[in-house]
């Protein structure tokens, strides 16, 4: 062992020096699930700044400093506070927002969302289910991005969730896959110091259903 250290001293330091990059800065986070279509798919790889809020101590959630201030809209990785799984949403309320959900319209500080339809997708949502989706462009009045409903109309229990305050360092999350995300719905709000960093953009892009062939359109892209 320590011939072989010795004599791989410096591929080990490179190692161990894009590891504490890797925990610390900059980070890949693969999409393993439709939770955020259609605005990241399944097999898309997203780069994540993971200096963006907090600055942490390498290998551990411990915050030294914080570095940002997460925005409404924001796209996040974060660990989940149920069971520590590691996922990615979108940032829907801050601290001190009085947010509601009311027949899948999203409510923030008394202030409803608008919705402008896109238009109506075949979304494959299980391997032998496929359904309707109806595409959304979701706007607060200042920025906006593109949603889907799995389910236009109202009446299942995701669809309406009473006013709320979020508290202090606490964010709400959404997937943009509205009926098919589990998030602070089912969690809850989501404390800083559990929060990764933010979704820059996507690296990478491969076809999961076609065998894993790249789709190259969404190599580089920004993310909305």
């Amino acid at each position: 062992m320590q011939a072989f250290i010795r004599n791989n001293r410096g591929f080990l330091i490179f190692m161990m020096l894009f590891g504490l990059f890797r925990t610390a800065v900059a980070d890949w986070n693969p999409i393993p699930s439709g939770s955020m279509r259609p605005t990241l798919l399944e097999g898309d790889v997203v780069l994540v700044n993971r200096l963006a809020f907090n600055l942490k101590f390498p290998l551990t959630n411990v915050v030294l400093a914080h570095t940002g201030d997460p925005k409404r809209g924001d796209i996040v990785t974060f660990f989940s506070p149920k069971d520590d799984k590691r996922l990615i949403k979108r940032l829907v309320a801050v601290p001190g927002d009085t947010v509601e959900m009311r027949d899948k319209i999203l409510i923030v500080n008394g202030k409803p969302e608008t919705y402008a339809p896109i238009g109506i997708v075949n979304e494959q949502v299980k391997p032998n289910l496929t359904l309707n989706a109806l595409r959304l462009d979701e706007s607060d009045g200042q920025a906006k991005h593109v949603i889907q409903w799995l389910r236009p109309q109202q009446g299942d229990a995701r669809d309406s969730f009473a006013p709320m305050v979020v508290p202090a360092d606490h964010y709400l999350m959404l997937g943009d896959n509205r009926d098919n995300s589990a998030d602070s719905r089912y969690f809850g709000m989501v404390p800083r110091e559990l929060l990764i960093g933010r979704a820059v953009g996507v690296i990478a892009s491969a076809d999961i259903t076609q065998n894993w062939q790249p789709r190259f359109e969404r190599f580089a892209s920004s993310l909305n």
